[in-house]
């Protein structure tokens, strides 16, 4: 069974982007961009709308040119090429199926040519859609399929001509949650089988810290952060990461000495001051899991009382709603150890937070 969760060492770079600047007019929706992709990787840029996540993507291919820098492809400078003379297959939000052609000829549609005749390829639709499991659908058109089905139809027919370079984007924003979630697992499953280097755009953080080796994580046009998913989670690069990746509630504060921080009159412990001068304003984040209550809390220096603002059944955890000197926290707890703890509105609790898990930034 393949291992969905552990990422990849990458492999010798395939991918190179160096200083890439894009422009629209005066309007730069690339600045300076740089990162490289080790073959076989798969790769996600993350980030809000209009942060630049597709229009590098469509750099790489070659749909929107780079403006300025770089771009090599497996040592070929590719920066100057039309899409048709790069090697890439996409797959785009919308699938772009041919509607007046069944899945067999949609997935065989690129097929052609002395490279591939008639027996070769339809060996490769066959291995294709054995691969994406659509056996019993390769005589439908794609009206007759689902979203998901259809997904999995363009992920094959973006596959078949086996390209170096696989560009997801935003392959699953059209489809349900549930469906959304499966069909990614099957995409890095496929990914992973046939070894492909692989790079998705999507706003969802859960899909990108799901199924990626590295996450690039974007705003406004530049990069924030390049890491695994649980460097981007454990340990965001900046405000605007701590923010946008995962759940996290955040407060201002003031640097105090001996590893400190002060948001009113509550003082709260964190490793991450150390490299922050004291009596500088802060923003610090607090991941929802990381909170200690009641008598888990008691094994923790610093610990202060808080106010019981609310609680929200979410399934296998409850969410609290902490309150304490102005400040908004949240805390996650097992739905089984609720009921120890005793806890209803208004009602007052012991709170802590181990020190290094208390993120915190230059206020800007």
């Amino acid at each position: 069974m393949l291992d969905l969760l552990a990422a990849k060492e990458p492999g010798p770079v395939y991918l190179t982007v160096e200083r890439v600047t894009k422009k629209f007019g005066t309007f730069a929706a690339l600045h300076e961009v740089s990162l490289t992709i080790g073959e076989g990787e798969f790769v996600s840029f993350l980030g809000p709308s209009g942060c630049g996540k597709t229009t590098l993507l469509r750099a790489i291919a070659g749909l929107d040119p780079a403006t300025t820098g770089r771009i090599t492809q497996a040592g070929r400078d590719i920066t100057a090429l039309p899409p048709s003379e790069r090697d890439f297959g996409i797959v785009f939000q919308s699938y772009a199926l041919f509607p007046n052609l069944t899945v067999t000829e949609n997935i065989g549609y690129g097929l052609r040519g002395p490279d591939w005749p008639r027996d070769k390829a339809r060996a490769r639709v066959a291995e294709l859609i054995a691969t994406v499991g659509l056996e019993e659908h390769a005589k439908k058109y794609p009206s007759q399929l689902s979203g998901g089905q259809q997904q999995r139809v363009a992920l094959a027919r973006a596959l078949a001509n086996r390209p170096g370079l696989l560009l997801l984007d935003e392959p699953l924003s059209a489809l349900d949650a549930i469906v959304r979630q499966r069909l990614r697992t099957e995409i890095r499953a496929v990914q992973k089988a046939l070894g492909v280097t692989t790079i998705m755009v999507t706003h969802d953080q859960e899909e990108a810290l799901s199924i990626s080796d590295r996450i690039v994580v974007m705003s406004q046009g530049r990069i924030e952060q390049i890491g695994t998913p649980e460097e981007v989670y454990r340990t965001p690069a900046s405000a605007f990461v701590a923010s946008f990746v995962g759940r996290a509630g955040s407060f201002e504060a003031t640097v105090e000495p001996e590893g400190m921080l002060r948001a009113g009159n509550m003082s709260i412990g964190s490793d991450a001051v150390a490299s922050l001068t004291p009596g500088a304003a802060a923003r610090a984040f607090i991941r929802p899991e990381d909170v200690k209550l009641g008598a888990e809390a008691e094994a923790y220096p610093g610990a202060f009382m808080a106010i019981v603002g609310g609680i929200e059944f979410l399934g296998p955890f409850c969410r609290v709603h902490l309150l304490v000197e102005g400040v908004t926290l949240e805390a996650d707890v097992p739905s089984e150890k609720m009921r120890a703890l005793h806890l209803d509105s208004t009602a007052r609790v012991l709170v802590a937070v181990p020190a290094n898990r208390v993120m915190a930034y230059p206020h800007v």
